[in-house]
C-alpha cells in the first residue's frame, strides 16, 4: 500500500508538471492572439498556421540562446533566482484538487498530490515565496533597472498578501476549514451555494489581488517596459528567462483554481456540466478575464499600488470579516 501511494504522488507530481509546463507556454501564444484581437492585429502568423506553431519557435530560440551572466553580477543568486520563481510555482499546486475523484481501470484517483489540512493556507504560502525570485534577480544583476523592478517586488509583497489573506478569511470563517476540498464540498448545493453570492466583496478583494500576485497588468510593476526596461529581468536571457515566465504563467493558473475553488463553486457539477469540465470552464474564463484586463488598463504607480491596498482594500477586508462575524452570530 505504502509503495502503491508513493507511486501515485510520483505519476500525479510528474503529470502537473509536464501538463501545466506546457500549458504555461500555450498560454503565451492564447495571450498574443487574444490581445492582437482586442487590438484589431493579427499576432503571431508566420510560423504554422495562424502561428499555432510559435510557441515551438519559441521553445528552440529559448534552449539555443546564450546563457548570458553579468560580470558583475552575483552569480550564485543570479542563477538561483528564476529556479525559485519556477519551483515554487509548482510546489504550490501539490495542495490543489483539480478535479473530483474519477476511476480509471477500477482505480480511484484523487486529482490532487497532497490533500494538506491547511491546504489554502500552504498554497498561498508557497505561492508568495515565489516573488523572492524576482527579489533576488533584480538584486544580484547589478544593473540599476533590475534593482528597481527587485525594489518593486518587496512594494508589491508587502502590498497586496496582506489584502488576499484578509480577503480569504471571511468565506474560511463560514466552512470552518483551511482544506481546499471542504471549502469545494461545502458549495456542493449548486450555483446558489456559491461563495461569491454570500462574500461578493471579498471575491472581488481576492481577484485584485490575484493581479497584484500573478505580477498582471495593471499591477506588472516588476518589469514594466515603459519604466524599467524590463525591470529584474532586464539581464537574463536564454532557459533563466524563461523559468521566470513559466513560473508566472504557472501561478496564474494556481490562482484562477483558487478563485474557481473558493469562491465559484470548484469542481461540484454544474446543472447538466460534469464537474470536470466545469470546473475547466471556469478556469478558462478567469485567464481569458486576466487577458482582457491586460488589453483594457493602463499600468499603475507603485505608490497607488500601496494607496490602494493600504488604504482601500484593506479596510474593506476587515470591515467584511466583521460583518461576516457578525451575521454567524445572530
Amino acid at each position: 500500500m505504502e509503495t502503491g501511494f508513493i507511486i501515485e504522488t510520483i505519476v500525479k507530481a510528474v503529470v502537473v508538471l509536464a501538463v501545466f509546463s506546457a500549458l504555461a507556454g500555450f498560454t503565451t501564444y492564447i495571450e498574443r492572439k487574444v490581445l492582437a484581437f482586442m487590438q484589431r492585429r493579427l499576432g503571431p502568423m508566420h510560423v504554422g498556421p495562424h502561428g499555432v506553431l510559435q510557441l515551438a519557435a519559441d521553445g528552440i530560440k529559448l534552449f539555443t540562446k546564450e546563457d548570458f551572466i553579468p560580470q558583475n553580477a552575483a552569480k550564485p543568486v543570479f542563477m538561483i533566482a528564476p529556479i525559485i520563481t519556477a519551483a515554487t510555482a509548482f510546489i504550490a499546486m501539490t495542495a490543489v484538487p483539480f478535479f473530483p475523484e474519477f476511476e480509471l481501470f477500477g482505480y480511484t484517483v484523487r486529482p490532487i498530490i497532497s490533500d494538506v489540512n491547511v491546504g489554502i493556507l500552504f498554497v498561498m504560502g508557497v505561492a508568495s515565496i515565489g516573488l523572492y525570485g524576482p527579489l533576488l534577480g533584480g538584486m544580484s544583476s547589478a544593473n540599476k533597472w533590475s534593482l528597481l523592478g527587485g525594489a518593486r517586488t518587496a512594494i508589491q509583497l508587502l502590498s497586496y498578501e496582506v489584502v488576499s489573506g484578509l480577503a480569504l478569511l471571511a468565506p474560511l470563517m463560514i466552512v470552518g476549514s483551511l482544506s481546499l476540498i471542504d471549502i469545494n464540498d461545502a458549495q456542493a448545493g449548486g450555483l446558489g451555494d456559491w461563495f461569491v453570492w454570500t462574500q461578493p466583496l471579498a471575491f472581488i478583494l481576492f481577484v485584485i489581488a490575484g493581479f497584484a500576485e500573478t505580477n498582471r497588468t495593471p499591477f506588472d510593476l516588476l518589469e514594466h517596459e515603459a519604466e524599467i526596461v524590463a525591470g529584474y529581468a532586464t539581464e537574463y536571457s536564454g532557459l533563466r528567462w524563461g523559468m521566470f515566465f513559466i513560473g508566472e504563467y504557472a501561478n496564474l493558473f494556481t490562482i484562477c483554481f483558487l478563485i474557481s475553488l473558493v469562491f465559484l463553486g470548484g469542481y461540484n457539477d454544474l446543472w447538466f456540466i460534469p464537474g470536470g469540465l466545469a470546473i475547466i470552464l471556469k478556469v478558462m474564463f478567469l485567464i481569458f478575464f486576466f487577458l482582457w484586463t491586460r488589453a483594457s488598463w493602463p499600468h499603475i504607480r507603485p505608490d497607488q499600488l500601496m494607496w490602494l491596498c493600504w488604504k482601500i482594500l484593506m479596510p474593506l477586508a476587515v470591515i467584511n470579516i466583521l460583518i461576516t462575524g457578525f451575521v454567524m452570530m445572530f
